[in-house]
């Protein structure tokens, strides 16, 4: 079984990748996220018989051969495909519009800078000659005009406007877009807009003109995105901000919009565990203090600086390892002994790599567990130093996707940090 999908609270242009996924590798079923944006909503609820999507709980995992990711480059982005990512016979496709690292580590991969994903596979599509659709072209165009600003985005590039030309030539119909594109704005987003600016400041941030709002939600609100935009425009401010935390749901959504090139709120997103655009983006929290949360913002947007909090004050010391020479089978009864899920080696007091329970999955027999550390072990270790802040230890962490970091000063392994550790550092955990 072979099938496409993207990230949460799909966009136009994500669901029109994930359709154009399906025209270039026939056969592949189109997997949409639970959450999509309103707008897309909509869109799928009107022309659900020309469109044929699945949900991930659809899927029967263990059936899934080939998978074509589309829009993001990272595995936490996706629903409901967690049970994908240690398989190993699993063939990726991948195409993403953001040239930034990510964790999906494909077979296939397009990945190059453009203001719409979309624009990338229309190329491919125009290549093979493929047949479109009024109804596909016009989707297609949806996701161009809506990552793109109508074409007005700095982020848009030359072929994006190529694109979009080449799918008018395909009679994609303008007035679809104008209905379909159009800002949810009702009664709770126009309450939330008039939270926002009541108290609502601006400061200068490392040169910036920036307003964040911090504010508490109850069920669910739509189109907040909307409310961010507006709440920018009329606050005059170079870049907002918006909090929204959700004490019953125990979640954190924080939205960012911008209009200045010099501040990527997209990177600032991405410290946060989410994503975005230069422009655009956002990130979803689980049990974060949005007074934490603000600290976080204003230190991305800093550059963090003049963090007081060092590596040294969080991680943990003496670090416990493994020799290098330690038979396999030895460390698998170790690290269930010491409760962990992974352990520096060392080779004559000097560490030469990481041993991790994903590790043990390399071991297929007998020979395999009495070998020793050092034909398993990942030898590629990251390392960080003593004198780093807690946010960039978080930043590497997101970026490489790793659960913890030696700390090594003047070639010496001192401690260990852990993903818990910096979390404790940056947010107030609750209970379950």
């Amino acid at each position: 079984m072979d099938i496409a999908t993207t990230h949460k609270n799909t966009d136009f242009d994500a669901l029109a990748s994930v359709v154009a996924a399906t025209i270039l590798y026939p056969g592949t079923t189109a997997v949409v996220p639970r959450a999509v944006n309103p707008n897309v909503k909509a869109f799928l609820s009107i022309h659900k018989d020309m469109f044929s999507v699945s949900a991930p709980d659809d899927i029967d995992t263990n059936a899934v051969d080939t998978m074509v990711v589309v829009d993001t480059n990272r595995w936490e982005r996706l629903d409901g495909m967690g049970a994908l990512r240690e398989r190993t016979d699993l063939h990726l496709r991948l195409w993403d519009h953001h040239d930034l690292p990510g964790n999906i580590d494909a077979d296939e991969a397009c990945q190059e800078t453009m203001g719409a994903n979309i624009t990338l596979m229309v190329r491919a599509l125009a290549r093979e000659r493929k047949v479109l659709t009024p109804i596909q072209a016009t989707l297609f165009l949806a996701g161009i005009y809506e990552d793109t600003g109508n074409l007005s985005f700095p982020s848009t590039q030359p072929e994006d406007a190529r694109a979009a030309a080449f799918l008018l030539e395909r009679r994609a119909d303008l007035n679809i877009l104008k209905t379909f594109l159009r800002p949810a704005y009702g009664v709770r987003q126009k309450e939330m807009l008039f939270q926002m600016l009541q108290g609502a400041e601006r400061q200068r941030i490392n040169g910036h003109s920036v307003s964040i709002s911090q504010q508490e939600i109850t069920g669910h609100v739509d189109s907040l995105a909307v409310v961010v935009r507006m709440f920018r425009e009329i606050m005059n401010v170079g870049a907002a901000f918006g909090i929204f935390n959700n004490a019953e749901k125990k979640r954190c959504m924080v939205i960012g919009r911008s209009e200045n090139e010099s501040l990527d709120i997209g990177s600032i997103m991405r410290g946060l565990g989410g994503g975005g655009h230069p422009g655009a983006g956002s990130a979803m929290l689980k049990k974060a203090n949005p007074e934490v949360v603000r600290e976080m913002i204003v230190s991305l947007i800093e550059g963090n600086q003049q963090a007081s909090v060092q590596i040294s004050d969080l991680m943990s010391f003496p670090v416990f390892s493994v020799p290098a020479d330690m038979p396999m089978r030895q460390a698998a009864m170790v690290l269930r002994e010491k409760g962990c899920t992974g352990v520096p080696v060392t080779q004559d007091n000097d560490m030469v790599g990481i041993l991790s329970r994903r590790d043990f999955q390399r071991t297929k027999n007998e020979s395999h567990l009495n070998s020793p550390v050092k034909a398993f072990m990942s030898t590629d270790v990251l390392t960080i130093e003593p004198g780093m802040s807690p946010m960039q230890a978080a930043n590497t962490m997101v970026k490489h996707d790793v659960g913890r970091l030696p700390v090594v000063e003047n070639g010496k392994l001192i401690g260990i940090l852990t993903r818990s550790d910096v979390m404790m550092y940056f947010y107030d955990l609750l209970p379950d």
